[in-house]
C-alpha cells in the first residue's frame, strides 16, 4: 500500500468528469487499499480518486466513529467502505446542512446544504451490485465525495462571496506556509 499525493485546487483535474471503472481486478484493489491509507494519513473521511489524479468512479468512505468503550477518547471504530459506479436513484425532499470541508481545499470549511437522505446504487472492489438508502452524515459524505466525479466541489455550492472569502484564506495560508 502507498500514500498518494493528493490534488489540491486550483488543479483543472478536479474539474475533470470521472469514467466508469469496467475492470474489477487485483490493480483496482491495490488502488482502493492506497485510496484508504491516503485518505487515513491525511485525516479525511472520504476520497475520490480524481482527488488522487485518476479520473475514475472510485469513492471511500470511513466516518470513523468514536469507539464507546475507550474512555480516553482516543480510538475510533472503523467501518471502511468502498462505492465504484455511484448513482443516486432517489433523494429526500428534507434538507441538512452540515459544514464541510474537503482535503482537495485544505483547512477550509463551510456551511453546505444537501438531501438529507439518498438511494445509492453502487458496485464493490469486486464488482457486486448494492443499494442502500443513506442518511446523516454518510448521506451528506457521499453526496459531496459524488460531487468530484462530476468536477464539483463543496465550494461551488457557496455563494460568491463565500466562494471568494474561502479561496482568499487558502491562499493566505498557503503563502504563510
Amino acid at each position: 500500500m502507498a500514500i498518494l499525493p493528493i490534488i489540491e485546487t486550483p488543479d483543472p483535474r478536479l474539474r475533470l468528469i470521472s469514467k466508469p471503472v469496467e475492470l474489477f481486478d487485483d490493480a483496482l484493489r491495490a488502488f482502493v487499499a492506497d485510496m484508504f491509507e491516503t485518505m487515513y494519513d491525511a485525516p479525511g473521511i472520504g476520497l475520490a480518486a480524481i482527488q488522487v489524479g485518476k479520473a475514475d468512479r472510485i469513492l471511500v468512505i470511513d466516518l470513523q466513529e468514536p469507539d464507546p468503550d475507550d474512555e480516553k477518547g482516543e480510538k475510533v471504530i472503523r467501518t471502511p467502505r468502498v462505492f465504484i459506479n455511484p448513482v443516486f436513484s432517489e433523494q429526500s425532499e428534507e434538507h441538512s446542512i452540515y459544514n464541510e470541508g474537503c482535503l482537495s481545499v485544505p483547512e477550509q470549511y463551510a456551511e453546505v446544504t444537501r438531501p438529507a437522505e439518498v438511494t445509492v446504487d453502487w458496485q464493490d472492489e469486486f464488482g457486486k451490485p448494492h443499494k442502500e438508502r443513506l442518511t446523516g452524515l454518510l448521506a451528506t459524505c457521499i453526496q459531496h465525495e459524488h460531487d468530484h466525479l462530476e468536477g464539483i466541489l463543496f465550494i461551488d455550492h457557496l455563494s460568491r462571496l463565500k466562494r471568494d472569502m474561502v479561496l482568499k484564506k487558502l491562499a493566505k495560508m498557503r503563502r504563510a506556509a
